[in-house]
This record gives C-alpha cells, structure tokens and sequence, in this order.
C-alpha cells in the first residue's frame, strides 16, 4: 500500500530543489570565528564521529560542554581531554537513547537544571540493515533518531522559553528524501512492510523534520530557534552495528567517496554560534546551506498528526501526568 498522499508528494517535487541539493553537496561550510565562553552546550551522542568533533570545536571556542554518551568508559576519556587540552567543563550524562526510561530521565533532568542550556545538539544516530526492536517494543531506528529528540525536546520547551535565547540544531541528513513518498502512519514501526534500511532510515529523519516545524510554533516569538542540518557526505561509524558485509562495503565503497566529519562541526558551530542564524528557525541546511526538504517533511497535516502519536509512543502523555 502507498502512503494515501502519493499524488499530493508527486505534484510537489521540483527538480530545482533536487539540483540544489546536489549543488550544496560539493560547498564547504560557512565559518564563524565568534568565541563561545562560558556557554553551555549540550551534544548527544559526543565520544565519536561528528559528536566528538563538534565537541572539541565548541570547548576549543571556550564552551563548556554537557554530552549524553551510552558509555561511562569513553565519556570519562572524552572528559579528560577535553578539560585537560582546552580548560572548560565537560560534563555528562549516560544514557541510551533507544531506551524510553532513559531518555526520558535526560529529559526530566535537563528541565529542571538551574543552568542555561544556550545550545543543544541532537546528534546520536544508528543506521540498520535489518530490522531490530527496542526493548520497548519499537523500531529502533525510528526511536534513536525521531522519538529521542522529539521527548528530550518536549521536556524542554518551557525552560528554553523562560531563557529567552537558545538554539537546537537537530542532525538530521539528506537521507529524508529515502521516505520519498512520505511515512506510513498506520506502520512506523516497520511490522507490515519489508524492512529497508535506507527507507526506515529516511522515515525516521523525516519524522524528525515534521515534528521541528510543530516545535518551531511552539518557541514562536520566544527567542529560542530550532531548525535541522544535514551534516554533509562524511565518514561516521554509523552503521557499526551491522553484519560484516555491510562493514567492508562501507569501508571499501562508501568511505572512500566521503568527505572529513570536521566539515560537520565547523557547520553545527555556525549554526549555534553565528549572529546570521538568530532569527533563522524551522530551517533545514545542507551543512550551511539553506535548502528546501522532500514534499513529505513539510507537510503540516502528518506533522500534527505525527506529533499526536510521538506523545503516545514516547509515553509522554503518561509521564506528564505523573510530573
């Protein structure tokens, strides 16, 4: 069965924005110099790939810094270098993001800290080959990437208000476009349906873009922004979970056509940090490059709905109730 608004997506594509894509891919990112003293960001997913990069480059600015890691062993390495090598503080978190309870401890915690949060950086990702359940039940993929972001972010709207200023960038990828003709509702947790791991992939990155343009209403007027970047074609660990033939294709066949993930962090810098960005939100960039998203990511009817069903499924509906 194709997603109900097969025709709606069809008659929405423009080939301009398919060559702007492919145009923004080849562009270095913007560069801000702007230091960042005593500022506080906060980085999921901190200890490799892009995460660790973008955090040195903020500390390495003067921020100090709050990463959500999985493991205690790399975050107290991560800790030690980066205090002893750039003098900040770098403090952290240990959670698992594809577990609800502890996503949802980051996020009661986060929300009732006294400090300024002045950027948070929704990194962590996982990419799959073959379908894998969360020990609540759900997709995995979909969890780690949408449902996340999406309760961490929930927890936060009111404090990030009361602050009046403060940034979220979500990594997202021009991976969206995989989920060309938009999500299937009644199956995002890939049950009914052969499980692709690109597709799954990209409904889980578009369900990410849907649900900033309901947070972007939500911070409407308060001085906080939240808009998605794609991150670049950089080399990353992602998909280190799969079989050892996906690994030696990465390894041989994707990596070699990648670029450095310091592209990444000089982008999500600018993105937090630059004076053009403080009235920018809702937005999706190609590393800095404004760019329009897939048909699917900008429809405001599966947003609303989407939303609905993330309160659901994140059990936030639940926990505020008890809070």
């Amino acid at each position: 069965m194709k997603n109900k608004k097969f025709w709606k997506y069809f008659k929405e594509y423009e080939w301009s924005n398919i060559f702007a894509m492919i145009r923004n891919n080849r562009l270095d990112p913007k560069i801000c110099n702007d230091d960042f003293k005593n500022k506080l960001v906060v980085i999921t997913g901190a200890t490799s790939g892009i995460g660790y990069l973008t955090a040195r480059k903020y500390a390495s600015m003067g921020a100090d810094l709050l990463c959500v890691n999985r493991s205690q062993e790399k975050s107290d390495a991560l800790k030690d270098e980066i205090e002893g090598e750039f003098n900040v503080k770098c403090d952290y978190r240990i959670a698992d993001l594809s577990k609800l309870d502890d996503v949802h401890k980051v996020g009661q915690e986060l929300s009732h800290t006294n400090f300024t949060i002045d950027v948070l950086i929704h990194n962590a990702g996982v990419y799959l080959t073959k379908r894998e359940s969360t020990t609540d039940g759900l997709e995995k993929v979909f969890m780690v990437h949408h449902l996340s972001s999406f309760i961490i972010n929930y927890y936060l709207v009111e404090k990030l208000k009361a602050q009046d200023k403060a940034r979220i960038i979500v990594v997202s990828s021009e991976g969206h476009r995989f989920a060309a003709w938009g999500l299937r509702m009644d199956d995002l947790m890939w049950e009914k349906r052969r499980y692709s791991g690109l597709k799954s992939y990209g409904s889980a990155k578009t369900a990410q873009l849907l649900s900033i343009l309901i947070f972007d209403q939500l911070f409407n007027g308060s001085g906080v922004t939240i808009n998605a970047m794609h991150p670049g074609a950089v080399k990353t660990e992602t998909g280190r979970e799969n079989g050892a033939g996906y690994q030696w294709f990465k390894k041989h066949v994707i990596d070699r056509a990648l670029r450095s993930p310091e592209i990444s962090a000089e982008a999500l810098y600018y993105l937090g940090v630059s004076d053009e960005m403080d009235e920018v939100s809702g937005k999706f960039f190609n590393l800095t490059a404004m760019e329009e998203p897939a048909p699917p990511a900008l429809d405001m009817e599966t947003a609303r709905e989407l939303w609905q069903i993330s309160l659901d499924l994140g059990r936030l509906n639940t926990q505020t109730e008890k809070e």
